[in-house]
């Protein structure tokens, strides 16, 4: 089928569009290769996924209205894949604006094309981030999410609203997926991995904050993609027993679900670091730092409804994980 890919030169979004042409699906992929991070992985990224049979590519701005309508009129996907954000919580602090242009002003024109050319499904990314000051763990779809603690969590809680609105008023039926701490190849290198890689093999302090104290249920690319996929062909429908005496959040009486994609095992952050350790054979140099605004002290990803509505569950360990990551990095980078 014909699928519209926004964010197709950034991490995630590079790993999924090569499932969909490997399993035979027509690809438009949109990116605007922002400098946010360094655009040459971006563009090694799209330039790797030119030469896949069924793959065209738009530079493009999601947050442009006219660019966007015009994208969607003249693709007309079937399903829509929509990744492109501007990703980070530290970075919202300082640039604001960026925010609201690419989350929210960008899904909205998302939102509009694909209510314009009735698309099959719109299958988007939220965040962990999401869950904010909520502590009760596993973090469920089931719980309330009101208490988001960065602009960034509060433009993905805004991006689940704004789904829910054209669900109920339109019929775009729509999946949220609360993505938790993705790494693996290819990854940005605004993360904690990238950084702490880049750090240890330059023999350079790391820095780590809420004194490594922080626990992340980090989950592996290749099941990150696994799960888009296989949501991607599990096109969201009305549930008929939802309740408005007693609103479920997960659900609707629209065509809309939200899902986490978590791999149900959180690490302490300084155990990622020892893990990554010995994978790269040398000693970081540590430095231990307090929590910084907008962070939270722990995730765990409740994956059940995942599990039982696409018979799938994140299982890629830290170990194996972090060893493909310093694999790659090092012939990419040829350290």
């Amino acid at each position: 089928m014909k699928i519209l890919l926004t964010g197709a030169a950034g991490f995630i979004g590079y790993h999924v569009t090569q499932r969909l042409l490997a399993r035979g699906d027509e690809v438009v992929g949109v990116d605007n290769l922002n400098p946010y991070y360094d655009p040459t992985l971006k563009e090694a990224r799209l330039a790797h996924l030119q030469t896949i049979e069924g793959f065209t590519f738009r530079k493009e701005d999601v947050g442009d209205k006219d660019t966007m309508a015009r994208c969607f009129d003249e693709v007309r996907p079937r399903r829509v894949v929509h990744l492109a954000a501007q990703a980070g919580v530290r970075y919202s602090l300082t640039n604001p604006h960026a925010y609201t242009h690419a989350n929210v002003t960008g899904f909205l024109n998302i939102l509009e094309g694909c209510r314009a050319v009735e698309t099959e499904h719109l299958v988007y990314a939220s965040s962990s981030s999401v869950y904010g000051a909520n502590t009760s763990q596993p973090f469920s779809e089931h719980h309330n999410v009101d208490h988001p603690v960065s602009l960034y969590a509060a433009t993905k809680k805004a991006n689940e609203l704004m789904a829910h609105t054209y669900a109920h008023l339109f019929g775009v039926a729509s999946t949220g997926l609360r993505f938790f701490t993705v790494y693996g190849p290819w990854g940005r290198p605004d993360m904690a991995l990238f950084l702490f890689t880049r750090g240890i093999l330059a023999g350079e302090p790391i820095q780590v904050y809420n004194r490594g104290q922080m626990v992340r249920d980090f989950t592996y690319i290749d099941d990150i993609a696994e799960g888009v996929v296989r949501v991607v062909d599990h096109i969201a429908v009305p549930d008929p027993a939802w309740d408005g005496g007693n609103p479920d959040p997960a659900r609707s009486r629209a065509p809309y679900r939200v899902f986490n994609i978590g791999n149900n095992d959180p690490v302490q952050l300084l155990e990622y670091i020892h893990v990554l350790e010995e994978e790269l054979g040398m000693k970081a140099d540590m430095q231990l730092l307090p929590m910084q605004p907008g962070d939270v002290p722990s995730t765990m990803a409740d994956v059940s409804e995942l599990e039982t509505a696409v018979g799938f569950r994140p299982k890629t360990t830290v170990r194996e994980g972090i060893r493909a990551f310093v694999r790659w990095y090092r012939e990419y980078y040829k350290v």
